[in-house]
């Protein structure tokens, strides 16, 4: 299956939604204005739809800072292949104040400028390709660069966030909301 069906992944809204997934939705709704396409899918299976807005809203807790923050979900986005949420998340970066470069680079797979912020795309970018064991190597790069064994959980938690994310978007074939529509992306090469 390579197009959204919505027979098997229903576009719910506050009406239609389970009645676990209404009070998430309407968080959603006041967090972003809207209710997005992912939330709207991922409300038929309201655990998986609150284990995503909790990771989202725990992620914001943590001493990571806004632009640091989408770097860890962009290179998770651009390494799990998920067209849904890069255009999304390069929103989300320019709404954080990264730079233009930067956001380029990350939706290229390719390093981003500033070092420290690189060091991290990096780590990131080793944690997923290893499923978790980055090489020894990378971790010191990691500490090198000013991050904390601290920021190395924090990084974990975001990929928790950008799995459900990542995977769901896989398997149902999100339509992209208008809203980032004019910011699409497909992998390069």
């Amino acid at each position: 299956m390579s197009h959204h069906d919505p027979e098997q992944f229903p576009l719910h809204d506050l009406g239609s939604a389970p009645e676990q997934s209404r009070p998430l939705l309407e968080e959603v709704m006041a967090d972003f204005g809207m209710i997005p396409n992912l939330e709207r899918i991922l409300a038929s299976a309201p655990p998986t739809l609150e284990g995503y807005v909790r990771l989202w809203t725990l992620f914001d807790q943590t001493s990571l800072s806004p632009v640091e923050r989408q770097v860890v979900y962009l290179t998770a986005n651009y390494e799990n292949d998920c067209t849904y949420c890069v255009p999304w998340h390069t929103l989300l970066a320019e709404k954080a104040g990264m730079e233009p470069e930067t956001i380029a680079a990350l939706r290229s797979g390719r390093p981003v400028p500033e070092e420290k912020l690189e060091a991290l795309r990096a780590f990131t970018r080793k944690l997923i390709e290893h499923r978790g064991h980055p090489p020894e190597e990378a971790w010191k790069a990691f500490r090198a660069a000013g991050y904390q064994p601290v920021h190395g959980l924090e990084v974990v938690l975001g990929l928790a966030t950008k799995l459900i994310s990542n995977f769901a978007n896989g398997i149902a074939h999100t339509p992209l909301d208008k809203p980032v529509q004019d910011r699409a992306w497909t992998k390069p090469g």
